[in-house]
């Protein structure tokens, strides 16, 4: 699997930017990945270094549109903390 089928998207909330100054990053991950495959993975395409990672499986929400409903996709996402002599990741820069 290559690295970018991995890692889909930075997740962008307001608590995800909270912790961005203790370098954790949030990503959007392919739901079937595990944590070493996203730590590296994440390693390739940023050029950092990664000590921990945590993932989380999020549950589909409740949508409806008129008198239909039915749910999102579930997702998942994982928290990647980096270590301390590592470089930030660019992208997140000026969120903070």
């Amino acid at each position: 699997m290559n690295a970018r089928d991995i890692i889909l998207a930075p997740v962008i909330t307001e608590k995800a930017v909270s912790v961005l100054p203790e370098k954790k990053y949030t990503f959007r991950v392919k739901k079937d990945a595990n944590k070493i495959a996203i730590k590296y993975a994440v390693e390739e395409i940023f050029g950092v270094k990664v000590a921990k990672v945590n993932t989380i499986s999020m549950k589909g929400h409740l949508r409806r549109m008129g008198r239909n409903e039915g749910y999102t996709s579930d997702w998942k996402k994982a928290v990647v903390t980096l270590t301390e002599d590592s470089k930030t990741i660019e992208f997140f820069d000026g969120m903070f």
